[in-house]
């Protein structure tokens, strides 16, 4: 009874760390989960009565559930049964893949982390790097929204800010579900954005019964009201233009709607326009066939560098923000009230007829979300010199560059665009979108005349391109758009 035993440190160390987390996971952990969903309640009953569209109750369901949902879903049973039968391998296999696609779609939604945390981020970056601004917002319309409605916020896509600048911007109203794309996959990155709603797509995956899973998790959440935020682009604009649509999340949302069921969906279109966007030289960089393709160490390497050159701008005191990032709320579509319009069920229709009817709303949508993309001052004065120059104009006075200015804003104003004037002092926009453009080294000045620089004309013309579409005569007189 009193003989000792002699155990090895590494096995005493072992031993009291297990029981330390064993006394964790028994005493404390269900003191710090009880205090934690404390707060999360007492969040979500405050947001709830504020919010103008309330967290849906689909969104705080424990992921487990949502992932067993998913997984056992009649539709992609049968998809199961399909793979399995066509390539012969043990329906467990199928079913194996099915709950790794799940747990990689389906999000751990955080209403404490999403408006305590995010929303605070969101608001600092955002701030801190530019001029946010809502310039326009059709209120009235917004307003007259069924509250029941699922609510999809359709965006044009400039820049990876427009996840930040959007979820801060909604959420007085709302908390977003995002669906972001692979490159946000690497840890502790992927934790984060789980935890703010967003769900993961593999943008160009075939795969059958993937997509089948994906399709039923749209199709779940948009059931259940969640609220969305989707670019129908389908990826980043690589020359500033928008780009035509692309219908698979669309698709997944609409092709099992009921017209007369208990929900709307009811999209909202918005457009987001930068005064700078921080990846315009990688975008336009993609368009060049024979630019040299950068590794992940060289692109960490240019971000570094670019984060030093204004770190040290910052502690010199001669760092500028980025300029005015406006973004444009406009009139919101109702599904219901279109598929009445136009007399169709898509339930009913082959997977051919329907793709064409979903194409045609998608371009009526993405018509929407074009009309209230903000002007603001670089595009503006980017069309006025990259026009100069295509003309063979010679360099303009300042006086000359306002004029032209001022008679684009008045042109794209009657074409009903909406052009964000700041302090509503029209010498001062002209003034500091070329300001702007001067520090970047995109314009040149010689005794008292701008014009373009040569070399940097891929990248006014990609400002340029962002408004294109508001004015098609003035974009085509200096060849803005690119093909």
């Amino acid at each position: 009874m009193t003989q000792e035993i002699s155990l090895p440190l590494w096995l005493v160390v072992l031993l009291v760390v297990a029981a330390a987390l064993a006394l964790l996971d028994r005493l404390l952990m269900p003191s710090v989960r009880y205090v934690i969903r404390r707060r999360v309640n007492r969040v979500l009953d405050e947001l709830n009565t504020r919010l103008r569209i309330q967290v849906q109750p689909f969104k705080l369901t424990k992921r487990q559930v949502l992932i067993d949902r998913l997984r056992f879903d009649p539709q992609v049973m049968e998809t199961v049964e399909t793979l399995a039968r066509e390539e012969d391998i043990p329906r467990a296999a199928a079913m194996d893949r099915v709950r790794r696609y799940a747990r990689e779609i389906v999000p751990a939604f955080n209403a404490y982390l999403y408006f305590r945390f995010g929303y605070g981020i969101g608001r600092s970056v955002a701030r801190f790097l530019y001029r946010v601004r809502v310039g326009y917002t059709d209120e009235e319309s917004l307003a007259q929204v069924d509250p029941r409605s699922t609510v999809v916020f359709i965006m044009n896509h400039r820049s990876n800010m427009d996840y930040v600048l959007v979820a801060y911007l909604a959420a007085a109203s709302t908390a977003l579900s995002y669906a972001v794309g692979e490159w946000a996959r690497i840890w502790p990155l992927q934790t984060l954005i789980r935890s703010m709603g967003a769900y993961f797509v593999r943008r160009r995956s075939r795969n059958a019964l993937y997509r089948r899973v994906l399709e039923r998790y749209v199709h779940m959440a948009t059931k259940s009201g969640v609220t969305q935020a989707v670019y129908p682009e389908g990826g980043l604009s690589r020359d500033g233009a928008l780009l035509p649509p692309k219908l698979g999340l669309l698709d997944y949302m609409l092709r099992s709607f009921d017209p007369q069921g208990e929900r709307d969906v009811v999209f909202v279109p918005v457009g987001l326009n930068y005064d700078r966007v921080l990846e315009d030289r990688t975008l336009l960089r993609d368009l060049d066939p024979e630019a040299e393709r950068r590794g992940a160490g060289e692109a960490a390497w240019t971000t570094l560098r670019f984060i030093g050159r204004n770190f040290r701008q910052i502690v010199t005191n001669r760092w500028f923000r980025f300029g005015y990032a406006c973004v444009n709320f406009g009139t919101p579509v109702s599904v219901r009230q279109w598929l009445a319009r136009t007399g169709v069920d898509l339930r009913e229709l082959s997977k051919e007829e329907r793709f064409v009817q979903v194409g045609a709303l998608a371009e009526e949508l993405m018509a929407a979300v074009g009309k209230v993309i903000p002007v603001v001052p670089v595009p503006l004065v980017a069309t006025v010199l990259v026009e100069n120059y295509e003309a063979g104009g010679s360099p303009l006075s300042s006086l000359e560059l306002k004029a032209r200015v001022l008679a684009l804003r008045d042109h794209l104003a009657s074409s009903g665009a909406h052009v964000y004037i700041p302090r509503q002092d029209q010498d001062y926009a002209v003034d500091f979108g070329l300001r702007m453009l001067i520090l970047r080294h995109l314009v040149a000045e010689e005794e008292g005349l701008y014009s373009a620089v040569e070399a940097e004309l891929p990248v006014l013309r990609y400002y340029a391109n962002s408004i294109s579409h508001l004015a098609p005569k003035a974009a085509s007189l200096s060849g803005l758009r690119t093909t």
